[in-house]
């Protein structure tokens, strides 16, 4: 799950992290009357669920309230494109409204978990304000790596060290310590997946601030914490995807034209991966499950066939714990409920109650494509969808 850079932020001050003033608005005069209170001078920021929100024209410096007021009625309603947005962007329905400061330093620090290591990781970069997998790609050496023990939390002499590797010094260190120490409470504490502050700002005085902040929270985590939960904005997310979380269903939009519904996600990558091969695009990540009921496969076919970009749907069931005569027939009765389905069913079906399965998809009044096995499934699929995508 992710939120705002206000929330974010908001979250942060709760651990002591310093941020700049700030206030949230839907409305351009009240940007304006913000702006004011903070002396004048302030930062509209859109605030949408994706990072490059500058590139795209989402952040703008006012040099006066008039001009925040003006900022703010552009910025508002826009459909700002981002690198992270796709071609499609995202509409901006709140601006952030900051003061400005002096900006003497942006360095980059953030919090992710480490695979290899299976511990939290500290990475910080004077390379600030700069998207951080540019760095990682060409210039790897410029960042700095620190793990930590999750449940030690990050030791003082850890916290000094990244300080020191970002050059800092005297007050500046000692500010920036603290700050780390914090934010690696706060991933810890909130079950992040990632905790993220690009830039950290070292003002002309030395002080240390969050100018910017980027949380998410791992999904499976979030039964802990109501109060993030509370925070969730449906309208920054995909429709379909939040109405296959209402069904317990693990779905991610994707651009292509072949939607696939398959269980266990080992399973769903790899028949992503081999519609890819064979010259086609999926259109999602859809896994229902190891132990899917036949409503859940229903409700996941009626949503596959709702995405007006697909061409065909892949159904590619592996029965182990889910019996694929329940896949079956949560099929067959979507289609029945849906009445008019023009586009191609390619299934292909193995593991428990098999002939049961395959026996129910005979009987339907539709004419699915029967597919041996994957390769075949796959070809079948691409070619139904019109070749390559």
């Amino acid at each position: 799950m992710k939120i705002h850079e206000y929330q974010a932020k908001e979250i942060l001050r709760r651990y002591g992290v310093k941020t700049p003033r700030g206030r949230v608005t839907a409305d351009a005069s009240e940007a304006r009357a913000i702006c004011e209170e903070f002396g004048g001078r302030c930062v509209v920021k859109a605030q949408i669920h994706a990072g490059g929100r500058g590139k795209g024209g989402g952040v703008k410096l006012a040099k006066s309230p008039e001009e925040a007021e003006q900022l703010a009625g552009e910025i508002l309603g826009m459909q700002l494109i981002t690198p992270q947005t796709g071609p499609e962007g995202q509409k901006v329905q709140k601006v952030l409204i900051e003061e400005a400061l002096d900006i003497a330093t942006e360095l980059y620090l953030g919090v992710i978990l480490d695979r290899q290591s299976g511990l939290p990781l500290i990475m910080a970069s004077v390379a600030g304000g700069m998207d951080i997998e540019e760095v990682a790609a060409e210039n790897p050496e410029a960042i700095l790596r620190q793990p930590f023990d999750p449940f030690l939390g990050l030791l003082p002499f850890q916290a000094r060290r990244v300080a020191a590797g970002l050059g800092l010094k005297g007050k500046t260190a000692r500010q920036a310590a603290t700050l780390i120490s914090a934010l690696a409470r706060a991933y810890v504490d909130t079950d992040c997946s990632l905790a993220e502050i690009n830039p950290l700002l070292i003002t002309g005085a030395g002080d240390v601030l969050a100018l910017d902040a980027k949380i998410g929270f791992d999904d499976n985590a979030l039964f802990r914490h109501p109060d993030i939960v509370a925070m969730r904005d449906l309208a920054e997310e995909n429709p379909l995807e939040v109405e296959a979380s209402e069904f317990g269903l693990n779905y991610i939009k994707l651009d292509g034209n072949i939607a696939c519904m398959v269980n266990g996600a080992g399973l769903a990558m790899a028949t992503m991966d081999i519609i890819k091969l064979f010259g086609g695009d999926p259109a999602n990540f859809l896994d229902v499950g190891g132990s899917a009921s036949q409503e859940a496969v229903k409700n996941a076919f009626r949503i596959l066939v709702s995405d007006p970009s697909v061409k065909a749907v892949l159904i590619n069931i592996f029965g182990g714990i889910a019996r694929t005569d329940r896949i079956a027939r949560g099929v067959v009765g979507a289609l029945t409920e849906l009445g008019d389905v023009n586009i191609p069913v390619i299934v292909r079906l193995e593991g428990t109650n098999v002939e049961e399965g395959r026996r129910v998809l005979r009987d339907a009044d539709f004419d699915f494509i029967v597919a041996d096995h994957m390769t075949d499934a796959a070809e079948k699929a691409v070619a139904a969808a019109g070749g390559q995508g």
